[in-house]
């Protein structure tokens, strides 16, 4: 996924994207409004960085600034989880194994993700699905390394 095609879903849903001189985050959503930090240098940085904001527009409730709160915590994990199907998914490293990328860096450059946004999906896909994953005919392990094996059926 694109940042391209995440921008027109976002302006599908009615929603501004815009460059701000953020702070304290690479995003924000207020609203209708997303705001960008200005200086995300990479269209990929852009790309998970909208990616979680959109989460945050799907899943989010509220005011979730105080990540003391323990909600506000859940709804931004669910924002993240949401970006991190989006861009990735199971399906995204099948994808990345069956298209022959044998690193994080060449996993990152075929999803259009940064190096970061993918380890961070990858634990939290390890923390969901505990060591290993399956799907189709396809197991993803997650212990004690990131794999992919295909299984095929015997003659």
């Amino acid at each position: 996924m694109t940042f391209d095609n995440l921008a027109d879903q976002a302006a599908a849903e009615g929603l501004q994207i815009k460059e701000k001189p953020l702070r304290s985050s690479d995003g924000r959503i207020f609203g209708n409004n997303i705001a960008l930090r200005r200086g995300l240098r990479t269209s990929a940085q852009r790309a998970c960085v909208l990616a979680e904001e959109l989460g945050h527009y799907y899943t989010t409730v509220g005011n979730i600034l105080d990540q003391r709160d323990t909600e506000a915590r859940k709804q931004e994990r669910r924002a993240r989880a949401w970006g991190y199907e989006k861009m990735i998914g199971l399906r995204g490293i099948i994808d990345c194994y069956v298209s022959g990328c044998r690193s994080r860096a060449e996993m990152a450059d075929h999803l259009g993700v940064t190096e970061e946004y993918l380890q961070e999906a990858i634990e939290f896909y390890r923390e969901k699905y505990g060591e290993y994953a399956a799907l189709d005919n396809y197991v993803i392990c997650f212990e004690p390394h990131l794999g992919v094996v295909e299984l095929r059926e015997e003659i």
